[in-house]
């Protein structure tokens, strides 16, 4: 024990001696509640806002009341744009032609062809087609409702079978998406945190020719493996840690009453995402050292390292586009962790034994990882970057 005590401070002075490195180390943990803020306040204006839509009218004059129906949803004139936003909007060059047979057709009760155009290709494009698509559908409508009444006719006669929804979402459960991005930026935290001081104390060390003398010691590699688990992981667990306390804070910057939802991280939720995300910690160490040991140099080792910090922000996207998803993986590593947070987040009860499964799993990976780089210290290839 006292060998593993020893083993340990040795780590976290080594840790903690390069503050600069420190500090980079964290900055995940400190620029993720700014990108929290920042994504949530134009995911919430996209959503509630309807931002002004600038169309070149040609034959305006002769629909009038189409023209008034757009103004009333913020579709305006290209005369009407501010000087500060004319270069962006001519450049879109959304154009809308009303025929000069407008009102007669109308009179005659014939359809009538309003072309738009514009790049379709355009992603900019996209949302302004939308919004006159429908402003022209509700016109539409309203104008086919009123014929029909002229004539005598129930227009609920066009909506025989009407599909009432019920929404037994919970408010919270509006913002999946930003709740989604803070699950994300925790357990990227937790890969990014501890990197540089995982690389550092095995590719960094053995460069340095430090653990070809630490394993001249009389001391067992697992020991070795399990005091530098242990600091990287303590660094790691800072890291989110801070994520979470920072994001708190931050997010009370943000006003979700406007998409319905509130947003409030009590102790009971702070401390269950913290026992959630523990075994993360560990098991993120474990991969960086697993993979750092396998390289044959320390900038080898920061290139290969670096490559599973996408992990965290990969398997929740493509979770979020399954349609069936498989139950095995509400127990793998990540996955289940970043279902359980989701859930944390919805405000939904806790389904503590997949939170018991999914940590048992993380935590049994984890521990083969370490008696994996255990047994490979006994080789002299590994220790000398032989193979």
């Amino acid at each position: 024990m006292n060998q593993f005590k020893a083993l340990l401070l040795k780590e976290y002075k080594e840790a903690f001696r390069d503050k600069r490195a420190l500090m980079v180390a964290l900055m995940m943990a400190f620029m993720a509640p700014i990108m929290i803020v920042v994504m949530s306040k134009i995911i919430i204006e996209k959503a509630v806002d309807q931002p002004p839509v600038y169309i070149k009218f040609t034959g305006s004059e002769y629909a009038p009341k189409l023209i008034e129906h757009f103004k009333k949803e913020n579709l305006l004139s290209f005369a009407d744009v501010p000087e500060k936003d004319k270069a962006i909007w001519d450049e879109r060059n959304i154009v809308i032609n009303i025929p000069d047979s407008y009102a007669k057709d109308m009179a005659d009760g014939k359809p009538i062809k309003v072309f738009l155009q514009a790049d379709f290709n355009d992603k900019a494009v996209g949302p302004p087609v939308r919004r006159i698509n429908g402003a022209v559908r509700d016109f539409s409508l309203s104008i086919g409702y009123k014929r029909l009444l002229l004539r005598g006719v129930d227009v609920r006669l066009l909506n025989p079978v009407k599909l009432v929804e019920q929404d037994t979402a919970k408010p919270d459960a509006t913002f999946i998406l930003i709740s989604m991005l803070m699950g994300v930026y925790m357990m990227m935290a937790a890969f990014m945190s501890g990197l540089s001081v995982a690389i550092d104390s095995s590719a960094g060390e053995r460069e340095r020719n430090v653990l070809e003398m630490l394993l001249c010691q009389p001391v067992s590699t697992l020991k070795i493996v399990l005091a530098k688990l242990c600091s990287a992981s303590t660094i790691s667990f800072i890291g989110v840690l801070l994520v979470i306390v920072l994001t708190t804070i931050s997010v009370g910057f943000v006003d979700l009453t406007k998409v319905g939802a509130t947003f409030s991280l009590d102790i009971v939720k702070a401390s269950t995402l913290l026992m959630l995300l523990l075994p993360i910690c560990f098991f993120a160490s474990a991969c960086q050292l697993f993979l750092a040991f396998q390289t044959k140099s320390f900038k080898e080792a920061q290139s290969t390292v670096n490559m599973i910090i996408a992990i965290p922000a990969f398997v929740p996207f493509a979770l979020m586009m399954m349609d069936d998803r498989p139950q095995w993986l509400d127990w793998t590593p990540i996955a289940g962790q970043s279902l359980i947070i989701e859930d944390i987040f919805k405000g939904v009860e806790v389904n503590w034994l997949a939170m018991l499964a999914t940590s048992g799993v993380t935590i049994a990976v984890t521990v083969a990882l370490v008696l994996a780089v255990a047994n490979k210290l006994k080789s002299e290839k590994v220790v000398m970057a032989l193979s």
